[in-house]
């Protein structure tokens, strides 16, 4: 599945500025973009790499800059996701179907929707090549290819998938085999990972094992699972606000969490999750499971690897308070592609949208940008089927809260939010 037809698995609201108000407004009448095909034309004013939430984002912006004829999104996949629903997906508080929408239904009407893939970025000759050979020219370029999966870096994986009692929810071929094993739980480790690599909302791989652990109290096989979080991170949370919340709540849960602890292989037919000491480099620990639930390691996109927008691992290396590229001044980055020092999530992206269209119109009229972005990024951290703490902060993991009460206790309507106003919001106020 293309990195780039999904969205980062976090999602919330910042000052009721990134959703809320568009979602208020009236909602335009539902139409259908340009038909796919590939390039049209060989040369656009604005194109968009990506059709995320970034990319599709940021193709409405600009097509109310530029004319929508002049605006082009590269994008392969034909469906085009909601990710931050699939932690409720993988609790069985969703289903899957809801979390998606064609493609075709997101594009801003009139924007071209090239159906392909990028294959090589050319930012010296401003243009990129597609497959079969297709080359695009660009005057501006937005680069909104999102993360990669890497489940493969795994030893076992990913056709451990095939056996019971495993899932994740990072992927749409396995995030209701989450549900299933949830359901097929009867006793035993249930273990949630963190892998030691950048990931999408690094709040998502412990959501769903507070999900877990609700579920089994519920069905009364809470006393029999001992629910244990193995995180390649030194801490539970990287804001220390939110981190004594959540501690406060594994506490109260009986919950083990075992820092420096890497996922290196899965046995799937032995039911056995081998995991490194992190601080003891090359010692491996077994724990037999009941339930497993993976989070994977992530990466930048193949095509960002050793490519001349990016930096030396491969993210797109663009200022942090501007967006702008480093060294191409028409080149942008948005989202979870860019080396950002922030969290990658939807939130994040919805802050960065506003902050990127100020610098591209000062930009188009030679201007040097202005507007800043503060790495404000949120995480609605589910800890329950109807609880949720609301963390949000900025470049210097301090809190950056929208509403005027304590949002690292966990609040029902925080809950509603998270699980039926915002995904109305992403798909009608957001991305238009």
């Amino acid at each position: 599945m293309s990195a780039m037809g999904v969205v980062s698995s976090c999602s919330c609201l910042h000052s009721g500025v990134w959703l809320l108000k568009p979602g208020m407004q009236k909602m335009s009448s539902f139409s259908l973009h340009t038909a796919a095909r590939c390039a049209a034309k060989d040369y656009y004013e604005v194109l968009v790499l990506g059709g995320g939430t970034g990319g599709i984002t940021m193709s409405a912006r600009m097509k109310r800059k530029v004319g929508a004829g002049n605006v082009a999104v590269v994008e392969p996949s034909e469906t085009h996701y909601y990710q931050p629903l699939w932690t409720l997906v993988g609790g069985g508080a969703k289903q899957l179907a809801t979390s998606a929408r064609p493609t075709g239904s997101v594009m801003p009407q009139g924007v071209e929707w090239i159906k392909s893939r990028v294959t090589a970025l050319d930012p010296d000759k401003n243009c990129v090549w597609l497959e079969n050979d297709v080359k695009v020219s660009y005057k501006y370029l937005i680069i909104a290819l999102g993360i990669s999966l890497h489940y493969e870096k795994i030893k076992g994986l990913p056709e451990g998938f095939d056996h019971p009692k495993i899932g994740s929810n990072y992927s749409v071929h396995t995030v209701e085999k989450t549900w299933k094993a949830l359901q097929d739980f009867k006793e035993g480790n249930a273990i949630f990972t963190f892998p030691n690599t950048p990931v999408k909302c690094a709040g998502a791989p412990q959501k769903i094992m507070y999900l877990s652990e609700a579920y089994w109290r519920k069905t009364g096989k809470r006393s029999k699972a001992n629910i244990m979080f193995n995180t390649s991170l030194g801490v539970i949370f990287g804001v220390k606000k939110y981190a004594d919340a959540l501690l406060e709540i594994i506490k109260e849960r009986n919950i083990a969490v075992n820092y420096k602890r890497n996922l290196v292989e899965v046995r799937a037919d032995k039911q056995e999750a081998v995991f490194e000491n992190l601080d003891k480099p090359g010692v491996t620990e077994v724990h037999q499971y009941e339930m497993l639930h993976v989070t994977p390691p992530m990466g930048p996109p193949d095509v960002l690897i050793n490519s001349p927008v990016s930096d030396g691992i491969g993210w797109v290396d663009v200022d942090k308070e501007t967006l702008q590229h480093r060294k191409y001044p028409n080149v942008f980055g948005i989202g979870d592609c860019t080396n950002l020092p922030t969290s990658k999530t939807a939130a994040a992206v919805a802050a960065q949208s506003g902050v990127l269209d100020k610098t591209i119109s000062l930009v188009m009229k030679n201007q040097l940008p202005t507007k800043k972005y503060d790495g404000y990024t949120s995480c609605p951290l589910v800890t329950g089927y109807n609880k949720v703490i609301l963390a949000e902060f900025d470049y210097d993991a301090q809190p950056l809260e929208t509403f005027p009460i304590d949002q690292s206790k966990e609040r029902v309507t925080m809950y509603h939010m998270k699980a039926d106003m915002m995904p109305f919001l992403y798909w009608n106020g957001l991305l238009k």
